[in-house]
C-alpha cells in the first residue's frame, strides 16, 4: 500500500504530539512494548488512510481518535484491543476499508468490534433518530460486544468536552441525544463519573444560565465546604488509624446536575440544599476482608456520630445488577447537618467509576453475572420484531435509575427486580406463558393479587388458571421492560383474532343484505366511525361496542349521496377544471421559511403558546407542529424539550420573536418567604405602581411562620419578568423567587 505524502502545519503536528504523549502517559502501565508498536501501527494507518481530515467542530479526526483512545483507557479501564479500535474508528468509517485488512493487520478480534461500530455509524448516517424502528438493531449491535456501546459512549464524552467547537443546532441535538441515550447507559454499566460528567455538560448546554449560577454558587462556598470536611474528617482519621485501617478519605461534592435537580425535586433554593457533598472512606484491604474492614468503619463512623437507621443502604451483601458494591449511611455530623458517608474498598471504588470494564481486571469476583443477565435481557428484547422501538426505550429509561428488590422462588433461587415490581412482574420474569395465565400469588403463605408490590425477602409462589387471559389494563400493573414487552405481544395477538372475528362477521351480515366489503370501503369506515387502524374497527365490531346496523345504514347513505352527484355532475353548469385555483395552506406557507417569527399581530398561522412551559416575549423557542396541525410555541429550555427532540425532530420549526412586545403574556412566579402582614402588600404596590402590570391571579398560603405564594400577572417579555423578579427579591423577609413554567 502506498503511503499519502501528507504536508502537517506545525500547530496540528503539536496538537497531534501533544495527545500521542498524553496517551502514552495513561496506557505506559497497561500496555507492554509489543501493544504499543500495534498502537503507532493504527495511528500510522489513521493518518495515512485519512490524512488530516477534520471533524465538524473544526478539530483534527486523529486528535480525537486520540482523545477517545485515552478515555477508553484511563476513564473507562478498556486495554490494547478497544484502544486500537478507538484509534481506527475513525479512518475505517471515512476511508470505508476492509475488514479483511483491519483483520490481516490487527486481527479477529478488532475486526469484530470495529465491524460492531461501523454498523452503528452506518444507522446514524441514514438520519436514524432514536425513536425508529432501526434503533433496536443499533442496539443489538451495542449487546453482542459491551466494548462497542464503551467505545461509543468514549467517543461521545470527548464530543461533549468539546461541544463549544460546534454550532447552536448541533450542541442540541447531541446534548438531547447523549442525555436521552448514552448518560442512562453509561449509569447502568456503572460508569458513574463518565454520567455525572455527561448530565453536567448537558446541563451547561441546554440550561447555561442555571449551570453557571449553580457553579458560581459552589465556587463562593468551596471555603466553608472545605472547612466543614476537614472537622468533620478529623476525629475519624484517628480512630481509623488506631483499628490499623489502610484508608484514604475525603469529601466529595455532588454535581452541578445532582444539586439543581434537588432543588428543583425540593423546590428550593441553592441555599437551602445541605447535603452538597459526601464523605468517602476507601479501604486499601484484601478482597477476602473487603466486607469485614466496611462494616468495621461502618461501626467507627456511627460511634463517632449519630446515623439516621432509615437512611442506611447495604449493596455489599447484594450489589446492584451493574456490579456496584458499597456501604452509605447517613449520620449527624458538626453544626447538626446531615453527612452523608460512603464507604468501600479500592476494588469496589474501581467498579463503582469504571463500571463494568473494571469487572474483567476482578475477574471472578461475585456481581458479574447480574450484567451477564442484564445484557441477555437486551437481547431477548430487542431481538423480538413486535417491539415498537419508542415503547423499548421508554422502559429501559424507565429502569434505569431504579433501585431493585430481591425475592425468592419455592426452590430458594434468588431473582432480582426493579423496585415496586409486582406479582404480574415476577410471573412474567419466570416465562410469559405464566406471566399469561396468572391469577396471583402465595408470598409468605398469604394470598396476594397479581398488582401486590413485592418486598426484599419475599418467598414468592405464582398461581395460574387456564382460563385467565391477558388484559389491557395489565400494563398498569407491570413495571419491567421485560413483563410489559410480552404482555403487549400477548395483547396484539388477542385482538388481532378478535379483529379477524369482527371481519368475518361484518363480512357475512352485509353479504346478506347483498353488500360487498372492499378495501376501499374498509378504508372509508374505519375514517367515518373515527378508528386509529381497522383492526381496531374490525375488533370493536367482535366485541359488539360497534353496531353493524349503524354501518349498513351509513353504506346507504353514501351510494344515495353518490347517486346524487352523478346527476350534479352530468349538469352543464358544473365548473370547468381550468377555473380550479389552488389555494396555499398554512403549512405549506410554513413550510417555505426557514425561521417562524412570532409577531403579536401574527394571523396566517394558527400556533399556541405551550402549557407546559409557558413562553413569553424575549424567551428562546422553538415551534413544534402538533398532531391536530397547529403550532406550539415552546421554551428552548422546556422540561420536554429533549424528549420531543429526540422523537419527534421532523416536527421542530425554528422560532424567534419579531416586532413589538405585546402585553398579553401570561407569567407566574412562586414566593418564599416570612409571614408578615406587611410584605404581601410590599408586592402588590412593586406590581402595580413600581411596574404597572396586571395582576391575574395572587395565592398564598402560611405555615409557621412562612408564608408561599403564587403570583400570575401579564407581562409585555421576560425583560419585566425578570425586572418583577429582581425587583420582589429585593423585599425584606422575601426568601426566594423563581419563575414557574406552567401556568393553571
Amino acid at each position: 500500500m502506498e503511503t499519502k505524502e501528507i504536508d502537517i502545519s506545525k500547530k496540528d503536528r503539536d496538537q497531534i504530539v501533544s495527545a500521542y504523549r498524553k496517551l502514552l502517559r495513561v496506557t505506559s502501565k497497561v500496555l507492554e512494548w509489543n501493544d504499543i508498536k500495534q498502537i503507532r501501527k493504527a495511528i500510522e494507518f489513521s493518518l495515512r488512510e485519512n490524512g488530516l481530515e477534520r471533524r465538524a467542530s473544526g478539530k483534527l479526526t486523529i486528535v480525537h481518535s486520540l482523545e477517545v483512545g485515552r478515555i477508553t483507557v484511563e476513564e473507562v479501564g478498556l486495554g490494547r484491543v478497544s484502544l486500537i479500535c478507538a484509534l481506527l474508528y475513525e479512518v475505517v468509517r471515512r476511508s470505508g476499508t476492509s475488514f479483511d485488512h483491519i483483520e490481516k493487520s490487527f486481527g479477529p478480534e478488532v475486526a469484530n468490534i470495529m465491524d460492531g461500530l461501523v454498523k452503528v455509524f452506518d444507522l446514524y448516517q441514514r438520519n436514524v433518530s432514536i425513536e425508529s424502528d432501526n434503533f433496536r438493531k443499533l442496539l443489538l449491535t451495542f449487546a453482542q460486544d459491551v466494548r462497542v456501546i464503551l467505545i461509543i459512549i468514549a467517543d461521545r464524552l470527548q464530543t461533549m468536552r468539546s461541544l463549544d467547537l460546534y454550532n447552536r443546532d448541533e450542541q442540541l441535538s447531541i446534548s438531547s441525544e447523549v442525555s436521552y441515550l448514552y448518560a442512562p447507559m453509561a449509569h447502568r454499566l456503572g460508569l458513574y463519573s463518565i454520567k455525572s460528567e455527561m448530565e453536567d455538560l448537558v446541563m451547561k448546554y441546554t440550561d447555561n444560565k442555571m449551570y453557571k449560577y449553580i457553579a458560581l454558587k459552589l465556587n463562593e462556598t468551596k471555603r466553608a465546604r472545605e472547612k466543614y470536611i476537614k472537622e468533620f474528617i478529623e476525629p475519624l482519621n484517628k480512630e481509623l488509624k488506631d483499628n490499623n485501617l489502610k484508608f484514604d478519605i475525603k469529601g466529595r461534592t455532588k454535581t452541578i446536575n445532582s444539586i439543581f435537580n434537588k432543588m428543583k425535586k425540593q423546590n428550593v433554593e441553592f441555599e437551602q440544599v445541605y447535603d452538597l457533598f459526601a464523605i468517602r472512606i476507601i479501604l486499601d484491604s484484601e478482597i477476602k476482608d473487603e466486607k469485614a474492614d466496611c462494616w468495621k468503619v461502618y461501626s467507627i463512623v456511627t460511634d463517632k456520630y449519630q446515623p439516621n437507621p432509615g437512611r442506611l443502604r447495604d449493596w455489599l451483601s447484594i450489589p446492584k445488577s451493574n456490579g456496584y458494591e458499597s456501604l452509605h449511611t447517613t449520620v449527624l455530623g458538626p453544626g447538626n447537618k446531615w453527612v452523608e458517608v460512603q464507604i468501600r474498598s479500592k476494588r469496589m471504588d474501581e467498579v463503582a467509576e469504571k463500571g463494568l470494564a473494571a469487572h474483567w481486571k476482578y475477574k471472578g469476583v461475585k456481581g458479574d453475572r447480574g450484567l451477564d443477565q442484564w445484557l441477555t435481557n437486551i437481547r431477548e428484547v430487542l431481538e423480538n420484531p413486535e417491539v415498537n422501538a419508542v415503547d423499548f426505550i421508554d422502559d429501559f429509561k424507565l429502569n434505569l435509575y431504579d433501585e431493585e428488590v430481591f425475592v425468592f422462588t419455592p426452590k430458594g433461587d434468588l431473582v432480582r427486580l426493579p423496585q415496586d415490581s409486582t406479582v404480574l412482574d415476577f410471573a412474567f420474569n419466570i416465562h410469559s406463558d405464566i406471566g399469561k395465565k396468572c391469577v396471583g400469588a402465595k408470598i409468605n403463605d398469604k394470598n396476594v393479587s397479581i398488582r401486590h408490590k413485592l418486598d426484599n425477602g419475599d418467598h414468592v409462589e405464582i398461581l395460574t388458571s387456564s382460563v385467565q387471559a391477558p388484559k389491557q389494563d395489565w400494563l398498569n400493573v407491570v413495571v419491567t421492560s421485560k413483563a410489559r414487552t410480552k404482555l403487549k405481544q400477548s395483547l396484539k395477538e388477542i385482538q388481532y383474532k378478535e379483529a379477524e372475528i369482527g371481519r368475518e362477521t361484518l363480512v357475512r351480515r352485509l353479504k346478506n343484505w347483498k353488500l360487498n366489503l372492499t378495501d376501499q370501503l374498509t378504508g372509508v369506515l374505519t375514517k367515518q366511525f373515527k378508528y386509529k387502524s381497522r383492526n381496531d374497527f374490525f375488533r370493536d365490531i367482535a366485541i359488539e361496542k360497534l353496531d353493524v346496523v349503524d354501518i349498513k345504514d351509513f353504506i346507504i347513505q353514501q351510494r344515495q349521496k353518490e347517486q346524487e352527484r352523478e346527476i350534479t355532475e352530468n349538469s352543464p353548469e358544473v365548473r370547468s377544471a381550468g377555473n380550479f385555483v389552488h389555494t396555499v395552506t398554512e403549512e405549506e406557507e410554513i413550510k417555505g421559511d426557514d425561521v417562524l417569527l412570532i409577531d403579536k399581530n401574527l394571523t396566517n398561522v394558527d400556533y399556541k403558546l405551550a402549557k407546559c412551559c409557558n413562553p413569553i416575549f424575549g424567551d428562546d423557542i422553538f415551534g413544534f407542529v402538533s398532531v391536530s396541525g397547529g403550532i406550539k410555541i415552546h421554551r428552548a429550555n422546556c422540561p420536554n424539550a429533549n424528549d420531543m427532540r429526540n422523537r419527534y425532530s421532523y416536527r421542530f420549526i425554528k422560532a424567534q420573536w419579531t416586532g413589538e412586545a405585546g402585553s398579553n403574556y401570561l407569567a407566574s412566579i412562586k414566593v418564599v418567604g416570612e409571614d408578615d402582614i406587611g410584605i404581601v402588600s410590599n408586592i402588590s404596590q412593586i406590581i402595580s405602581k413600581d411596574l404597572k402590570l396586571k395582576t391575574r391571579s395572587i395565592n398564598i398560603d402560611s405555615n409557621e411562620g412562612l408564608f408561599e405564594g403564587t403570583i400570575t400577572v401579564f407581562v409585555n417579555d421576560n425583560s419585566s419578568l425578570n425586572s418583577l423578579i429582581k425587583k420582589v427579591k429585593g423585599i425584606k423577609g422575601v426568601l426566594s423567587v423563581s419563575r414557574i413554567d406552567a401556568i393553571t
